[in-house]
């Protein structure tokens, strides 16, 4: 008798079901045993926890590459060395965030829990979205290619990117529609309390709630990039969402990692610039060159390049600078 397998967007519905519970299993170890009660997370820590979710994340690559070829395995480390680095950008606005909310270490792990949760289903739907607008209109790839070379130039050219917290529209919304309590409460997102006017009381929202959601919509406007160049490296929905999310859940651990020592990754940005450009100009390439699809291994070998290049190039740059600076 012939098993019939349901199929969800181009793959068996076990393949979605394998990777959500890998996802669900990661949360409740994250949320249930490695950070149960509220506490410090140490660089030390910081660092074991990035390393072991690069290692599953690396792993489910090396699980694709073996289940669904040498392609799709090369397109989704593409893909998930591409996300983790631009992360690297939203490590930099979470910390921003966090300083103006004055929010101490201690509570930082709960807003990203909770953060991150909100950025898998969100990024779930764009990717969704992305993934029928692909299938129905093949063009929107030149568009999502365009906007990757745009976006690139963009980032390589001078120019102050010190975003303002305090002038963010979607802040100054939030003020107008919440009653924001001008302290923290501890880990609580809300408190009932008396209004001051009335005397009633009401529900209030905390900053560490406001937090929470500045880093989601922080995330949604990363995913602007983030979504068009993991559509521009493969189209395949499974690839695009699972290489997305398992460069996303190791977000928090890599935030503390790094959160101190961004400075340090100066020309990292222009790197993950170059290869933008470089996502962005494979479809245009291939069409000229006659290729029915730009080759992974070559679009691999570049990202890796380049990317790596620009950790290194930092490194020994500041590495230099720190004596004069001292």
């Amino acid at each position: 008798m012939e098993v019939v397998h349901e199929v969800v967007m181009g793959k068996p519905l076990w393949m979605w079901v394998l990777f959500m519970s890998i996802v669900v299993a990661l949360l409740a170890l994250d949320l249930g045993v490695f950070h149960r009660k509220a506490r410090e997370i140490g660089v030390r820590e910081s660092l074991i926890l990035s390393a072991f979710y690069i290692t599953i994340g690396l792993g489910f690559g090396a699980w694709v590459w073996a289940n669904l070829g040498a392609v799709s395995g090369r397109e989704y480390l593409t893909g998930f060395i591409v996300e983790k680095t631009l992360s690297m950008d939203n490590i930099f606005v979470i910390s921003l965030v966090f300083s103006y909310f004055g929010i101490p270490r201690l509570y930082q792990h709960r807003v990203l829990f909770w953060g991150i949760l909100g950025v898998i289903l969100l990024r779930g739907i764009v990717i969704g979205v992305g993934a029928v607008l692909v299938a129905n209109f093949h063009w929107i790839l030149y568009l999502f290619a365009l906007l990757l070379i745009f976006t690139g130039i963009k980032m390589l050219l001078p120019g102050d990117d010190m975003p303002s917290i305090e002038d963010n529209r979607a802040l100054k919304l939030m003020r107008r529609i919440f009653r924001i309590t001008p302290e923290l409460h501890g880990q609580r997102f809300f408190i009932r309390r008396a209004h001051p006017k009335t005397s009633k009381v009401v529900t209030w929202v905390t900053p560490l709630f406001i937090a929470m959601i500045l880093i989601e919509i922080v995330d949604l406007i990363f995913a602007v990039d983030s979504v068009p160049a993991i559509f521009a490296i493969t189209t395949d929905p499974f690839i695009v969402y699972t290489s997305n999310i398992f460069a996303i859940l190791g977000l928090r651990a890599l935030y503390f990692a790094l959160a101190a020592v961004i400075d340090r990754f100066t020309y990292l940005k222009p790197a993950l610039a170059m290869v933008l450009v470089f996502i962005g100009s494979k479809i245009f390439v291939a069409d000229m060159a006659g290729w029915e699809k730009f080759p992974t291994t070559i679009s691999l070998g570049v990202t890796l390049a380049l990317i790596g290049g620009g950790i290194v190039y930092s490194l020994w740059r500041t590495q230099r600078a720190a004596p004069i600076n001292s």
